[in-house]
């Protein structure tokens, strides 16, 4: 149970676990039991790379092993020899639109006469067996003359460098200085110059973060079926459904309604699908030969065959009064963008947008960019730009507290916006904004037991301390340290975007008892949004009984299952439809029952237990009744407030429709002579608005806490100096496990905003924010190191 209340006069109940003796049937604020859980956990689940049909063929993609290189020569007829072989497809062989892309076309197909990165697609096969398939790519003969690599700002912009996209025609080409800058956001409010002439204290500081991965379980994969009207049925797990058949119709040079989406099991997503991967693909050789096309990714092909988190190099500038007041904040943030632009252009604009954090500053000069480079394409994931800039503007409280000799949550603390605050953009925060309410909670919660893994004199449970189970430490040289982070997040699509979100309900009554049906677009990635949809027909309906119907293209987009907006967007097109539906049923129910009784005719009725309810609670009807034979079905769109792109010279404007905000403790010890960390515990506090379901709210900050703290100590996809991808197993590119994870005691607030359904705030993200440079910070406490980049890595700890 989250507390409620003001940020003023929070409750005093300050527990995140999941209220006891809640109705496991679940309507709104329940701990509704997920229709997938059992399935998953005890792998009966069917995900999509599980499909099958006995007709089908297996699609294999041949991709480039160089980051840059011109195509000198194709040769495919090895491969057609091969028995077993029916179709190979090159950029030739495409009908109609050879680029797609989610903000612009800038993404080949297949590669015509140049490959941008390693692993582009130049080829495809579809044989009868995935073996024969791997093995006919494995005979395309490709020439390729290798070009010198693009792979940072410097090569990027110098006076000659490669224009890697020459033919570059969309609208924010104007805005940028350089060809090879996919988009640039300024930030600018005050007048930094003067504010920089009054401080006392100011810290300047130049950060980087690594390539993260989205590291899905569930490897890219879907089923294509040509169909009889001449168009293709694709079973898929992906994002947004509805966008990808924009992108898909296109290059397949069919109408939209020709081109059906259905959403497949999908093994996680964190933003990686997104952008296309092996969808056109399949189609293609589908509608090429006739027959169903079955793709699945293997792990290395996986890592070459999706986005990941862009890295960063970031310098920041703070400036303070003696008390501590901060008076500017001057960043540069760059972004890797890699060789395509997928999202980075919305990227740039959290990054610059949200780059100074949950702060009150009234002088700001930021600018935030993204590069066109041969290195791996980067694009969504949890957190959109956010994740980066939250490391070096934490990194930079720490090192203004140090140098004010300030207590750091106290710095945080003086400074911490709350509702009515301005954002640098110049936009009103018009909703709860608790940020120091979170970081006295996670400040006071107790500390965690030190040398708990001391279990006598000289004997430990090794388990327990840095190194783990390999026995690399008995606590010689093992340090605590603590520290503290706080973010801030948008939720939703921004900057004019027109973000909606579509929602069928349908009411019936079936053996006597009334059911309801919800159909929408929206894609369950893991986050438990079948299980809300649900919970909210069950609350606007007063019924039992919900079926929800496997999503798909043939109701209208419910947008994409990122930017933690599918609770806030696609439950508010469920409950406007459901609360339509009702209005229907009870039309009806006046009809036929209204002359008899006419506390039918009075306000404030109700759907309860099945039953229409008075308002003093007495049963008018059975909705069976009501609803005889009849069927009330209505589609319903949904959207929030609107917003407005930035200012491309001074990036002011209302951009956000939501804000989200979460802090973190973290207590880690460290061997400071091997460099070895162990988290002990990273506790949460977060604002949720209404926890629509409180155990998945709670595992959703669990997960984001996760995912930050592998990019604080242990993720990074590792590219040299040419563009090629050094680590793209989980071998080498290592994620966190079971026991690297720690403690993650969660306590969440409920804070309504007025302006979003039930008062719900989006939830997954914010957590993925502050959790990263709290580890970092708790390192430092524990070994006096700048420690200016993640992940952390063993040397940065021992200096060799």
């Amino acid at each position: 149970m989250g507390t409620t209340g003001t940020p003023d006069a929070p409750d005093a109940s300050r527990t995140g676990a999941p209220a006891a003796g809640r109705d496991a049937g679940g309507g709104v604020g329940d701990c509704a039991p997920r229709p997938d859980g059992v399935l998953k956990v005890t792998g009966a689940f069917a995900y999509s790379s599980d499909l099958w049909h006995e007709d089908m063929l297996w699609g294999r993609t041949l991709r480039s092993p160089h980051p840059h290189a011109r195509i000198r020569s194709v040769d495919v007829s090895a491969a057609l020899a091969v028995p077993g072989v029916h179709a190979v497809l090159t950029h030739a062989d495409l009908p109609a639109e050879t680029h797609y892309g989610l903000e612009f076309r800038d993404q080949p197909v297949l590669a015509e006469d140049v490959v941008r990165h390693q692993g582009e697609p130049v080829a495809l096969v579809a044989a009868d067996h995935p073996e024969t398939a791997r093995r006919a790519a494995g005979r395309i003969r490709v020439e390729y003359a290798e070009l010198p690599p693009v792979t940072d700002e410097a090569s990027a912009t110098a006076p000659g460098a490669p224009v890697l996209h020459p033919r570059r025609t969309d609208h924010r080409a104007a805005h940028v200085p350089h060809p090879n800058i996919v988009h640039r956001q300024p930030v600018r409010r005050g007048d930094v110059a003067a504010a920089r002439q009054r401080a006392a204290a100011v810290v300047t500081g130049e950060y980087e973060v690594g390539m993260q991965d989205q590291a899905f379980l569930g490897p890219e994969s879907g089923l294509a079926v040509p169909a009889e009207d001449g168009g293709v049925d694709l079973y898929v797990a992906t994002q947004w459904l509805h966008v990808d058949r924009a992108q898909l119709a296109p290059v397949l040079g069919l109408p939209q309604e020709r081109v059906r989406l259905t959403l497949s099991g999908v093994g996680g997503a964190f933003g990686a699908r997104e952008d296309l991967s092996m969808q056109a693909h399949a189609c293609l050789l589908a509608l090429r030969t006739g027959r169903p096309v079955k793709m699945v990714y293997d792990r290395y092909e996986s890592f070459f065959g999706h986005v990941h988190r862009h890295p960063a190099r970031l310098r920041y500038e703070h400036g303070a009064t003696r008390d501590g007041r901060l008076l500017y904040v001057a960043a540069r943030i760059v972004l890797d963008g890699g060789a395509y632009a997928s999202s980075s252009p919305a990227v740039v604009g959290n990054a610059a947008s949200l780059g100074v954090g949950p702060y009150e500053v009234e002088n700001v000069d930021v600018e935030a960019l993204a590069l066109y480079t041969n290195n791996p394409p980067c694009g969504a994931m949890r957190g959109f730009g956010a994740v980066q800039a939250c490391f070096a503007y934490e990194s930079q409280m720490d090192r203004l507290a140090e140098r004010l000799g300030m207590d750091p949550v106290e710095l945080r603390r003086r400074n911490a916006m709350t509702q009515g605050s301005v954002m640098p953009t110049g936009q009103v925060v018009d909703s709860p904004a608790p940020v120091a309410e979170l970081l006295r909670r996670v400040r006071e919660r107790p500390l965690p037991p030190e040398r708990a893994w001391q279990t006598g004199p000289g004997t430990a449970d090794v388990r327990l301390l840095p190194g783990g189970p390999s026995n690399a430490t008995r606590g010689e040289d093992v340090v605590r340290g603590v520290g503290y982070a706080v973010g801030i997040k948008n939720v939703g699509f921004s900057e004019g975007f027109d973000d909606y979100s579509t929602a069928r309900v349908r009411l019936e009554a079936v053996g006597g008892e009334p059911v309801a049906s919800v159909h929408t677009a929206m894609a369950e990635v893991g986050q438990g949004g079948v299980t809300v949809q649900a919970q909210i027909a069950r609350t606007e309906l007063g019924v039992a009984r919900v079926v929800v119907r496997p999503a798909d293209t043939r109701v209208g987009s419910a947008g994409s299952t990122s930017a933690s907006r599918q609770t806030y967007m696609t439950g508010g097109a469920v409950r406007n439809a459901c609360r339509a539906v009702r209005e229907e049923v009870l039309r009806i129910g006046r009809g036929r029952f209204g002359a008899d009784h006419p506390a039918w005719g009075a306000d404030g009725l109700r759907l309860e237990g099945g039953k229409v309810v008075s308002r003093d609670g007495e049963v008018l009807a059975p909705l069976a009744d009501v609803l005889g034979e009849e069927a009330v079905e209505l589609e319903l769109e949904f959207r929030h407030r609107p917003t407005e792109p930035f200012d491309p010279a001074t990036g002011q404007g209302s951009g956000h429709v939501q804000y989200s905000f979460a802090a973190h403790r973290a207590v880690v010890e460290v061997d400071t002579g091997l460099g070895l960390v162990k988290v002990v515990e990273l506790a949460c506090a977060q604002d949720v608005g209404k926890a629509v379901n409180p155990s998945a709210v709670v595992g959703q900050i669990q997960g984001g806490t996760v995912q930050g703290l592998g990019l604080a100590v242990m993720e990074e996809i590792l590219v040299d100096s040419s563009g090629a991808v050094r680590n793209p197993s989980f071998t080498d590119y290592l994620i966190p496990t079971f026991p690297d994870t720690p403690a993650i005691p969660v306590d969440y607030l409920e804070l309504a905003d007025e302006h979003a359904p039930y008062g719900l705030r989006g939830v997954g993200e914010a957590p993925t924010l502050s959790s990263t440079p709290a580890v970092v910070a708790a390192i430092r406490a524990a070994t006096g190191r700048a420690l200016t980049r993640v992940p952390v890595r063993p040397e940065h700890l021992t200096g060799t």
